[in-house]
């Protein structure tokens, strides 16, 4: 399969590329450092990701930027960071996506626990997270040609120990778990669900 994984080199994306790259054609892109860069906050660097990769199979996203604070303070400004970047985003990709998708393809979107199970300063993720995974189950059901979409929701990864404060009382969940949830989507053949790892 050829897959395209944005978010490739960050925390969790870089789990899921070493894993799906054993067997399979990934393209690997981000901001940086990557084998295309795109810019998932621009419908314009969306369509030149898609133009430059052409056709594919699957495609991960493990990106997106969302503001942490608390709501007291909280702006328009600031929900726009995460609206622009991790749902809008993630949803272009899919908008955009469908039209260089192969038949029976998959798009693969990332939310996380805090859809369902907010914590103090996380309102604005949390509105994002919720979004996603409303999109990821009606887009599912008008999707053509076979395609499937699926959204990994996990709870804070054990790699993100900076974050742990401020999620008390979580465990914080293994990559190999994480990692799992993005091959079952990719591989499997169910759409329209949310696999949280928690």
């Amino acid at each position: 399969m050829k897959i395209l994984i944005i978010g490739a080199t960050g925390t969790i994306g870089k789990h899921v590329t070493a894993a799906l790259q054993k067997d399979h054609e990934v393209i690997k892109a981000g901001l940086k450092n990557t084998d295309i860069q795109v810019d998932i906050s621009s419908t314009e660097s969306i369509e030149n990701f898609y133009k430059k990769a052409g056709k594919f199979d699957a495609l991960i996203c493990t990106a997106g930027d969302a503001q942490f604070g608390p709501l007291i303070s909280m702006k328009e400004a600031d929900f726009r960071i995460g609206v622009n970047s991790k749902l809008m985003g993630q949803v272009n990709l899919v908008l955009i996506g469908q039209h260089y998708i192969n038949p029976k393809g998959s798009f693969t979107l990332t939310s996380g626990a805090l859809a369902d199970d907010p914590i103090l300063m996380g309102a604005n993720i949390s509105t994002m997270n919720g979004a996603i995974n409303g999109f990821v189950k009606g887009a599912a059901i008008e999707l053509e040609n076979g395609v499937r979409i699926n959204a990994v929701g996990p709870d804070i990864v054990e790699e993100s120990s900076a974050y742990f404060l401020y999620f008390p009382g979580h465990v914080p969940v293994t990559m190999s778990r994480v990692t799992q949830a993005y091959i079952k989507s990719v591989l499997g053949g169910q759409t329209g669900q949310i696999y949280q790892v928690l």
